[in-house]
């Protein structure tokens, strides 16, 4: 038995996420039915990120075991022929039969793109959050630095969340502006149920000046979901890379 990792981009706006649901189109669903037909075995990869519907991703990881002989850096062509083509495995390799890439230390880094002008760009809209106002991007850059370093995130969390630990370690947040597009790209080891999106909510209601930086430790503090911001839309988050120490 061979445990094959493989790095896979995909724009999510038609899809209902990563993981399998019940009748409806998600990239773990695709990815599970054509290897399996390549392969001749019921395979069911194991994701390290199961991104949220309208999500898209650079860099997701995945794995599956086999039995096949396929030469492991084979699987990426392999697969891209049978996929649609807003799906593309990136690289194929194998790794060690004991690697989880859930439970596997490693640093994850999202990018979040918000479109602030006064009229939307249309060729945009799929891959960023529209905000007509101006935004105070040192305002954001301020506050963010409250929310580096390892902290209870409650208030950061869907009340939806299924985990009993809230606490995660942030290495950095960095808001930056080109053009029309504001980047806001964090990095941390793991990340809770909208945390990213609720932040980003949350930065947004600083650059309005709804709330001063400031303000963003006390919600911190606070773990309490109700004083944060908003959910910020899917479609402006990007999984940019997972890495690993293997």
């Amino acid at each position: 038995m061979r445990r094959i990792k493989l790095e896979i981009a995909y724009d999510g706006t038609r899809y209902c996420g990563w993981q399998v649901q019940p009748e409806e189109i998600t990239v773990e669903g695709l990815i599970n039915e054509k290897l399996s037909q390549l392969l001749g075995e019921k395979i069911e990869v194991i994701g390290a990120s199961r991104t949220d519907s309208g999500v898209h991703a650079m860099g997701n990881v995945a794995v599956f075991d086999t039995n096949s002989s396929i030469p492991a850096e084979k699987f990426a062509k392999a697969l891209n022929v049978r996929l649609p083509e807003d799906i593309r495995v990136q690289t194929s390799c194998e790794v060690p039969i004991d690697f989880h890439p859930r439970r596997t230390e490693c640093v994850k880094t999202y990018e979040y793109r918000i479109q602030n002008r006064k009229i939307e760009m249309p060729m945009d809209r799929l891959y960023s959050y529209f905000v007509y106002v101006d935004l105070d991007i040192e305002a954001m850059q301020r506050a963010a630095e409250y929310l580096v370093g390892t902290h209870d995130y409650k208030s950061f969390c869907s009340v939806k969340t299924q985990v009993l630990d809230t606490v995660r370690t942030i290495y950095s947040i960095k808001v930056s502006k080109k053009e029309d597009i504001i980047y806001i790209r964090i990095k941390g080891n793991g990340f809770l149920y909208n945390m990213v999106r609720i932040i980003v909510g949350t930065l947004i209601n600083v650059g309005r000046g709804f709330h001063s930086p400031e303000k963003v430790l006390e919600i911190l503090k606070a773990c309490d979901r109700s004083l944060a911001g908003p959910t910020a839309p899917a479609k402006g988050l990007t999984l940019v890379k997972i890495e690993y120490n293997i």
